[in-house]
């Protein structure tokens, strides 16, 4: 294979990322998805034509907006116990572009003490876990009335008659079967983020 030679105008991923305004993991995200072209250094570090960022913010510059728009952090629990499915979610949503601060639980007893401990914004929460369960948790934070702000969705293989077979969900929470379709809940995450941003804004008389 050729050598390459090094471009005066070429970027490395950390460069990439703030010239775009998003996360290392997310610009990496693109290169192995083809959308930003990369090559690698003798030494094995990754260069990005700046044109090609350049490009690229050009092309996507309604969503760079969108997510300034959205500049209010929102703090998420995320409460799943298989350890492959939770880097399945975190490398997801970070490449979202959504201004979210992400926390994981692997069990329903640590859900339960992390949300005492800390008013999160949205619950993210798998159903069937040993012990604490994902019902005992919505029943525990929905029965106090200072929780009631958390948005609390279900991520579950359990189908929706399984569900019912276990008395249902409350109508205010939302139900995500997996595997999941992740445009879906980022629809639902974004939701979140905008109505937070419109919150702030009205508090702030902004």
């Amino acid at each position: 294979m050729p050598a390459v030679k090094l471009n005066q105008s070429d970027v490395t991923t950390q460069e990439a990322a703030r010239l775009l305004g998003i996360s290392v993991t997310s610009v990496q995200q693109l290169v192995e998805r083809g959308i930003l072209v990369a090559w690698k250094t003798q030494g094995g570090h990754r260069r990005i034509p700046r044109e090609a960022v350049e490009a690229l913010k050009a092309e996507r510059s309604d969503l760079l907006e969108e997510k300034g728009s959205l500049s209010s952090t929102l703090s998420a629990l995320i409460v799943e116990d298989n350890a492959l499915q939770r880097k399945v979610y975190e490398k997801q949503i970070s490449s979202w572009n959504i201004p979210l601060e992400i926390s994981f639980c692997e069990n329903g007893y640590q859900a339960l003490m992390e949300i005492a401990q800390r008013k999160y914004d949205i619950l993210l929460l798998d159903i069937v876990m040993e012990g604490i369960d994902g019902y005992e948790i919505v029943k525990t934070v929905l029965a106090k009335p200072e929780l009631r702000h958390i948005d609390i969705a279900i991520l579950t293989t359990l189908g929706k008659d399984a569900l019912e077979a276990r008395g249902g969900l409350p109508d205010e929470v939302l139900y995500f079967q997996k595997p999941i379709v992740f445009e879906e809940l980022r629809g639902f995450l974004r939701g979140c983020a905008a109505r937070k941003a419109r919150q702030t804004r009205l508090s702030t008389g902004a």
